[in-house]
């Protein structure tokens, strides 16, 4: 089969690979759609650290066509979202109500979760991304990270549940508690923004403002709910003048870029939520003054994957979807077969899409 394996750092490609039946407590997915985001690019480009070589994709749909032992709670022929948290429901994180921080994500480093791979490249023993490698034609999943969706559900807008759409969606909705009638701004408005924006429209939000330095990424904002827009340099002041003064109730950062993540902190008024859902760089520093923490009572916080509950969050946002509060459908800009992976990574960085999803079928 194929799929899109990372050899090196910048060092990527379509190649041939083969994979060993599901194990315990797993099943074989035949990919219906994989999501384009940036994340898989930071596998690519060593931002996030990884050992090498692995096939990468983590945000997906499918279908499930091999059941490992065990596995009761899914059909073959069962439509699914994979998460990439699995979601154990015994450890620390998943019985005090934070699954997306499932222990047993953190345990696995690019194999499944029982240690071992079941993918290879000949003889080769490959890893894999959030234990899915889902940028490919089949994947093996852990039972315990795929949702089962009703068939009716487009798989190519079902995909993006799996990442972008429930991380910013959930930042506003879970993470922030966003207010109805208050100030949102959002930083970034790729995949993730876009979706952060409709999660702000969704709670009722006043006031939305998108910032991206891209033009058609801002008229992407407007039509997905932003109600004002601006440049990273002009935001400062024009938060300040839409809020007599104050700057917003809520800020999101969607880049992972340090000077954003300034800007928001910045932009954000006195008792309000800071919320950073971009992933950085090991590297970078973000500098907040201790004073503010006193004086001006803010709170800035991370968010993981939306602060979601897969089992719960899941259904929710389908439901959303199918009640139109929430565009799946238009969030899907470009398909690409998986021999195209290449231009469609080379479209993410151009910021040509909202989202960029590899079709199968």
């Amino acid at each position: 089969m194929k799929a899109m394996v990372v050899d090196a750092q910048n060092e990527y490609s379509v190649q041939e690979v083969s994979l060993d039946p599901p194990k315990a407590g797993e099943v074989k997915v035949r990919m219906a759609a994989t999501g384009v985001c940036r994340s898989d690019w930071s596998i690519i480009t060593g931002t996030i650290p990884m050992e090498l070589p692995a096939v990468i994709g983590h945000e997906g749909a499918g279908i499930i066509c091999e059941l490992g032992e065990g596995v009761e709670h899914l059909s073959v022929g069962d439509r699914v979202i994979l998460s990439f948290v699995p979601n154990c429901g015994t450890c620390f994180f998943c019985e005090h109500e934070q699954a997306y921080l499932c222990a047993a994500n953190h345990d696995a480093l690019g194999f499944m979760l029982d240690g071992t791979s079941r993918l290879r490249r000949g003889d080769e023993e490959l890893r894999v991304m959030t234990q899915l490698g889902c940028m490919a034609e089949e994947c093996i999943a852990p039972s315990i990270s795929c949702i089962r969706i009703d068939p009716e559900i487009p798989m190519n807008s079902a995909a993006l549940i799996g990442c972008g759409v429930m991380t910013g969606v959930g930042a506003v909705v879970n993470a922030a508690r966003v207010t109805p009638g208050s100030s949102v701004v959002v930083f970034g408005c790729g995949g993730i923004g876009l979706s952060a924006i409709q999660g702000a429209r969704i709670s009722a939000a006043g006031q939305i403002v998108a910032v991206d330095t891209l033009p058609h990424k801002l008229e992407m904002a407007m039509k997905f709910g932003a109600t004002h827009t601006c440049t990273p340099e002009q935001a400062q002041e024009y938060v300040l003048e839409l809020t007599e003064g104050r700057g917003a109730d809520y800020c999101f950062e969607a880049v992972g870029k340090t000077e954003l993540m300034q800007l928001a902190e910045q932009a954000t008024r006195p008792g309000g939520v800071c919320t950073i859902i971009g992933l950085g760089s090991l590297e970078g520093q973000f500098v907040l003054n201790p004073l503010m923490f006193p004086l001006m009572a803010k709170r800035v916080q991370g968010t993981m994957y939306g602060n979601c509950n897969p089992k719960v969050d899941f259904p929710r946002m389908l439901e959303l979807y199918r009640t139109g509060e929430l565009d799946l459908d238009g969030m899907v800009t470009k398909t690409y077969h998986i021999d195209q992976a290449a231009q469609a990574f080379a479209d993410l960085q151009a910021g040509d899409n909202a989202r960029g999803v590899i079709v199968y079928e």
